[in-house]
């Protein structure tokens, strides 16, 4: 039995025994399998409920981890566009060809050791739901197998994000619609956007990019930004521009 094969049979039959927890460690097995199979150095899930809500399942690395945020807070770079498109974005080398859709991403990625970018599209059904972001350090193509093979494990990622429906883990619901949940990594990203929403009467992709924008232009991270916002110490309403301490 093929390798890819093994791995969708061990996915399934871990998602028959259930447990709390499960659909994220079944994630992270899909992740530890890319790596293993393809000619990538880490690999990560990202579920997307639209281009401006973003959650990290699982990374298989501390780049992959990295990569995952910049994407995050600059709200630009392969995972995005992977989604939107609903194909594969296949960069082989990230300094000779860099996409002029995500300059900023791609100008920032470098600084971590990353040369290759392969990021795939991941569906529940109908229902484009995620992406796998694969990356390595040295430059070159996939080759027709093995993008072949990335497909397909896109597809066992695919399977192994179901069982978040029902697990512990509620992510998502029998629609495939974005869920509350434990251990999601931008809760308070989510939370500050929401805040901005409701007291400054502003669409969801606006306050986002007001947070984003706030971030990078003052050099914060953006989860450090989102929690200032959640905790009361910061606001970013129209009458002080970009923002100002809620005690000044």
């Amino acid at each position: 039995m093929a390798e890819v094969e093994v791995l969708r049979a061990s996915v399934l039959a871990a998602l028959v025994e259930g447990g709390a927890g499960s659909g994220v460690d079944v994630v992270g097995r899909v992740c530890r399998a890319c790596v293993r199979l393809l000619p990538v150095d880490g690999a990560a899930v990202s579920m997307m409920v639209d281009a401006g809500h973003r959650e990290v399942v699982y990374a298989s690395d501390a780049v992959s981890s990295a990569l995952a945020e910049l994407q995050f807070s600059l709200g630009e770079g392969p995972c995005f566009e992977a989604y939107v498109a609903g194909g594969p974005v296949l960069v082989p080398d990230l300094v000779a060809g860099p996409p002029a859709g995500w300059p900023v991403f791609a100008a920032e990625a470098v600084v971590h050791p990353v040369a290759a970018l392969f990021t795939f599209p991941v569906q529940i059904g109908a229902v484009r739901v995620a992406t796998l972001d694969t990356y390595r350090g040295t430059p070159g193509s996939l080759r027709p197998g093995e993008l072949s093979m990335a497909l397909q494990v896109a597809d066992v990622a695919a399977l192994a994000l179901s069982g978040l429906r029902t697990g512990g883990d509620h992510w998502l619901d029998g629609d495939g619609r974005w869920m509350e949940g434990a251990g999601m990594r931008y809760r308070e990203v989510h939370q500050a956007t929401g805040m901005l929403i409701a007291y400054l009467d502003l669409p969801a992709s606006a306050a986002l990019a007001r947070l984003r924008a706030y971030a990078f232009g003052h050099g914060r991270p953006l989860l450090e930004i989102a929690g200032d916002v959640v905790a009361g110490r910061l606001r970013l309403d129209e009458e002080f521009g970009e923002g100002h301490d809620a005690g000044s």
